[in-house]
């Protein structure tokens, strides 16, 4: 049986109701007008509307054993199992909405275990290193050196720095974090957060320009602001070639009262169906071309978290001269309480403002 080409369940039903009752009626008619008994017609007409209805209605359901059998299946650990959409119902559309939600959850399984082999392989590199070196010093093969003791500080800090990303991660997970609020000048924290990553750039021989003007303040908490410039900042430069330029423009949009800054690395492009891929869990960009980009793929789904968390946006934008990397952060830190009072105060005026006019009235 093909599906019936109605858009709604409802009207699919309605149909089957109205056509079984008209047939039924019409042989019921055509059966006494021959002169069959009634008690011999009726029994017949029912077998036939009974018949009709259970095709029609296995029809109507096979999609929901498929999506429970698919279920079964993904509760197994089975997430490529994917259900057939006939009908533009709403069970079709279910259907639709079950095969995205099975997309979704292989993409995190395969992420996941992408990153357990990529954190995996992070830690054991500056693991090896540091046992190396200690080895070699305790053994007295190896001089403590100012050189070898800053090799295992670097290596540490490359701990560290992956540590504090799977933190990040947790967070994010729980969907909480605390946020110290401070007011600052935006244009010196970007001088503070610039500094490193140039120093650690010093191979790569990237030029950084800064556009943003002094005397723009922000309240806002320094540390995860930090993560985010941080990685969009180091994305750029770990997907510019060696040599090439990087911008940070920023400025206060009038209009909103918002601080916009854009990170531009020149001659490299995202295609526009890619972008919103880019902030998702574990997705790695590509670096260079024919280079991985490497990483945990943590970095810039951590940067709009920061964003969000405060309120503000992290997008790209179309930019002729390269990726640009648009951040738009509030001025003015707003927290839950506030913003809860404030739509407690803005519902009381509009009570008040209603009741006034039956005050007038009387």
């Amino acid at each position: 049986m093909k599906p019936l080409k109605h858009s709604s369940l409802v009207l699919k039903i309605t149909a089957l109701i109205v056509g079984a009752v008209a047939v039924a009626f019409c042989l019921a008619w055509l059966m006494l007008k021959g002169g069959m008994s009634g008690w011999i017609s009726l029994p017949l007409v029912l077998i036939l509307f009974l018949v009709v209805g259970f095709l029609f209605s296995r029809k109507v359901i096979a999609p929901l054993v498929e999506m429970r059998d698919a279920a079964e299946a993904m509760a197994q650990g089975n997430y490529g199992v994917r259900v057939n959409s006939t009908s533009n119902d709403e069970i079709g559309q279910l259907a639709t909405s079950f095969n995205v939600m099975g997309g979704e959850l292989e993409h995190a399984d395969q992420m996941r275990r992408d990153l357990i082999a990529n954190v995996s392989h992070e830690l054991r590199t500056p693991v090896a290193a540091l046992q190396a070196l200690v080895e070699n010093m305790a053994d007295g093969v190896v001089e403590p050196t100012s050189a070898n003791l800053e090799s295992i500080l670097n290596q540490t800090h490359r701990l560290s720095d992956l540590i504090a990303f799977l933190l990040d991660l947790s967070r994010m997970e729980a969907g909480a974090a605390s946020l110290e609020i401070s007011t600052f000048d935006f244009r010196d924290f970007i001088d503070d957060t610039l500094e490193p990553l140039e120093i650690a750039d010093a191979g790569h021989d990237h030029g950084v320009k800064v556009n943003v003007p002094r005397g723009i303040m922000i309240e806002a908490d320094q540390d995860r602001l930090r993560q985010l410039f941080t990685n969009i900042i180091s994305n750029a430069m770990k997907h510019s070639t060696d040599g090439s330029n990087i911008l940070i423009e920023g400025h206060q949009d009038l209009n909103t009262g918002n601080i916009v800054a854009n990170v531009i690395n020149f001659g490299s492009q995202i295609p526009p169906e890619d972008r919103s891929d880019i902030f998702r869990r574990y997705v790695k960009g590509v670096g260079k071309p024919g280079t991985s980009s490497g990483g945990t793929g943590l970095g810039l789904s951590i940067a709009r978290w920061a964003a969000q968390l405060h309120g503000g946006t992290v997008n790209v934008v179309d930019d002729e001269r390269g990726t640009d990397f648009q951040i738009e952060l509030p001025k003015y830190h707003i927290s839950d309480d506030e913003e809860k009072m404030g739509k407690e105060r803005t519902f009381a005026t509009s009570n008040t403002n209603t009741a006034a006019p039956q005050n007038n009235r009387r």
